[in-house]
């Protein structure tokens, strides 16, 4: 494989610089040589966190859902 197979391409994206600042504050002691990368990591994150609860929510179908709190119902643990 050639280098160009495992280039990534990038784009310019502007944040207020108080904002800045803040993430610089937050970088130090962590081993991030620019912002970019710092907020690269925080938005990764972020998104995987969105993504994991987006899976958990639908985790159950809406019947699914229905037939569970029938039978907690039926067993006494909901009105």
């Amino acid at each position: 494989m050639s280098n160009d197979e495992h280039k990534v391409e990038y784009t310019t994206v502007s944040i207020p610089k108080p904002l800045a600042d803040k993430v610089k504050e937050r970088m130090k002691g962590t081993g991030f040589s620019s912002v970019s990368s710092y907020v690269t990591y925080v938005l990764r994150q972020v998104l995987s966190s969105i993504e994991q609860d987006e899976k958990t929510k639908q985790a159950f179908t809406k019947d699914e859902e229905d037939r569970v709190k029938e039978r907690l119902r039926d067993l006494g643990y909901i009105d």
